[in-house]
């Protein structure tokens, strides 16, 4: 007697068990980096095999570039059209993010190793880095061209400077909270330095380290 063929998974119990896949690899790679960490460890945190991993994601790159998207729509999800907003709303939005990763600590963490481990040659996450940061950069630099505009300003050359310092602080904050969160603050930092940002490109003021420079250097007089 042959034993009774097993009916194909539903698709919401496909899903739900990519879901389960995808939260441990956060939490692997996270903790051991796409190097360091295996699908055999992914595997068993799950309760599957190895084969069964590759079932679902082919191989260990696609599984990263899976975990990396997941995690860029996880931002969204909430959003109309689960899209970053424009203008004033994505400062806004950015600030409400670094409130919510200071509750999700293992995604965090996942960001971090991951898109530092990505200017290494051959990384397979290196592409999707450099895309996402040409991409944000992009967008933070017209959010404050919107702004501009709805004040009747010109938008200043320090445009560029302020959107990849907004980047560069909330991703450096997130380091420094990682490594000791009982003394770093990391929202209520985010939101000082992001604050701090937009207020230089809307109201410059003169900048405090050009008077009474003594070392030889010359600071820009960007405000930024």
């Amino acid at each position: 007697m042959t034993a009774p063929r097993r009916q194909p998974r539903s698709r919401p119990e496909t899903l739900a068990r990519r879901r389960e896949i995808l939260d441990a690899a956060v939490e692997i790679f996270g903790s051991k980096g796409f190097a360091g960490g295996t699908l055999q460890e992914i595997a068993d945190q799950v309760g599957m095999t190895h084969a069964g991993i590759l079932h679902h994601f082919g191989s260990k790159d696609q599984l990263l570039i899976e975990v990396l998207q997941h995690r860029d729509e996880t931002d969204v999800a909430d959003l109309e059209e689960q899209h970053i907003p424009d203008g004033m709303p994505l400062f806004r939005h950015l600030v409400r993010t670094a409130f919510v990763n200071a509750h999700r600590a293992g995604i965090v963490q996942a960001y971090v190793v991951l898109s530092a481990e990505s200017v290494t040659d051959g990384h397979p996450g290196r592409d999707f880095f450099e895309k996402r940061y040409r991409t944000l950069r992009s967008e933070v630099a017209h959010a404050f061209e919107v702004v501009c505009a709805e004040r009747g300003i010109t938008a200043p050359e320090t445009v560029g400077y302020a959107s990849t310092s907004i980047l560069a602080v909330m991703d450096g904050l997130q380091v420094q909270w990682l490594l000791d969160p009982t003394a770093v603050d990391l929202a209520r930092a985010s939101e000082f330095a992001i604050e701090a940002i937009v207020s230089s490109v809307l109201s410059p003021t003169p900048s405090p380290l050009t008077d009474g420079a003594d070392d030889g250097a010359q600071p820009s007089r960007s405000t930024v």
